[in-house]
């Protein structure tokens, strides 16, 4: 936050607030409340839309210490915020708009909105035709970080908020390590952040991140001389879950940060991808194939695979270099999508579109298959792939019926 000292006691706030919002609620009517599961806390009252918005800001920060990474959802232009944009004009009196009220000297927007940044962006656009309704807000007062982070969850419980922005909230909280490693090889763009929502062509979204650098340290325990009948199926992240995996996995990995190895797949998968999406730059209804490296059972295998041939200089060679076979798209989608095993249904799309265990079980085998023979993916290739999962699946099972 940019100004000066920032005053921290809760009485002395409220008087301020007070003074600078004018809220309806006065003297004994306007009462300070605890929330006793973190000690947060808060009033609820109305202020005039005026005040509101020449004091209030959507711009904000969950760590102070990394303003330029923002807590806020991106707002959404559909249907629902049109009827809101109406209703403001129509003189309606939003409630519930949730804010912190950080007040610093040279701060001219001490209210912080975390959630309901529609209504208040109706709200400031009614307020240019001269609507000044009263408003009802519930403001915090004196938040620490652990307090912030739960606000900025429990604002959004009155609407469907993606796994992706919670994911993206707590990684925020945990500090900037993972942010700065995506942008550093190529993931995320310089000064970017994760995506809030996953959607085709998106920014790279927090489980993505970990699910790579999980399984290209998962990868690193598998030897490849017992690769025929190891179990090597790569784990995937599923946004919005698995917080307390991926801190455990920080907790037992402290120095990742740090490892070049890692550094050097991360910037090389950022050139797989690059490369893929390049191959359909310029052809249109191809979406799907252009970011099917991002696909997560392609990205988890593909970082796995990386992983296992950390100790094969050769292999690894061959496997960074899909992103440079010419002819067709890196990951041949085409070829992809016409693999099958003769016991899949109908309705199979092919390998590389769906993202259960089976699907990045065999992603894992055709990178095998290619790091060995260095060729291009091809029928052979992807065919062979699917069979072998197949065969170790089956030795594995036979394996867990004896005992073994």
């Amino acid at each position: 936050m940019d100004g000066g000292q920032l005053i921290q006691d809760v009485d002395s706030v409220l008087q301020i607030f007070k003074l600078e919002l004018e809220p309806v609620e006065k003297d004994n009517a306007l009462l300070v409340l605890t929330d006793n599961r973190t000690g947060a806390h808060y009033c609820e009252c109305h202020v005039r839309a005026e005040k509101l918005v020449s004091l209030g800001t959507t711009d904000v920060p969950l760590d102070p210490n990394h303003p330029d990474y923002r807590a806020n959802r991106e707002l959404t232009d559909d249907d629902a915020f049109d009827a809101m944009r109406r209703d403001a004009l129509e003189r309606r009196s939003f409630s519930n708009i949730v804010a912190e009220y950080i007040p610093s000297e040279g701060e001219e927007r001490p209210l912080k909105i975390i959630g309901g940044q529609h209504r208040f962006t109706a709200i400031k656009q009614a307020l240019q035709s001269g609507i000044n309704e009263l408003h009802g807000l519930k403001v915090y007062f004196g938040l620490d970080m652990n307090q912030r982070l739960d606000v900025q969850l429990i604002s959004n419980t009155n609407i469907t908020v993606s796994g992706a922005l919670t994911d993206r909230l707590k990684e925020t909280f945990r500090g900037p390590n993972l942010r700065e490693w995506c942008q550093t090889v190529g993931l995320l763009k310089e000064g970017q952040d994760f995506g809030d929502t996953k959607t085709r062509g998106g920014p790279f979204t927090v489980d993505l991140a970990r699910t790579f650098i999980e399984n290209f340290y998962s990868g690193q325990k598998i030897k490849l001389k017992g690769f025929a009948n190891t179990e090597t199926t790569p784990y995937l992240y599923k946004s919005g879950q698995d917080d307390s995996r991926w801190q455990k996995f920080l907790d037992d990995h402290p120095d990742i940060w740090k490892d070049k190895k890692l550094k050097a797949a991360g910037e090389q998968f950022a050139r797989l991808v690059a490369a893929q999406r390049n191959a359909f730059a310029k052809k249109k209804g191809v979406a799907d194939f252009s970011e099917k490296a991002l696909n997560g059972a392609v990205l988890s295998a593909w970082a796995f695979a990386a992983g296992v041939f950390q100790g094969h200089p050769q292999r690894l060679k061959r496997h960074y270099a899909i992103a440079d076979h010419t002819g067709h798209d890196p990951l041949n989608v085409a070829v992809l999508a016409k693999g099958r095993h003769k016991t899949d249904k109908d309705n199979y799309r092919g390998l590389g579109y769906r993202t259960d265990a089976r699907e990045r079980a065999q992603m894992v085998e055709l990178f095998e298959i290619i790091s060995g023979s260095g060729d291009k993916i091809n029928a052979k290739s992807v065919n062979a792939a699917i069979y072998a999962r197949f065969a170790k699946q089956a030795l594995l099972d036979a394996k867990r019926t004896r005992g073994g």
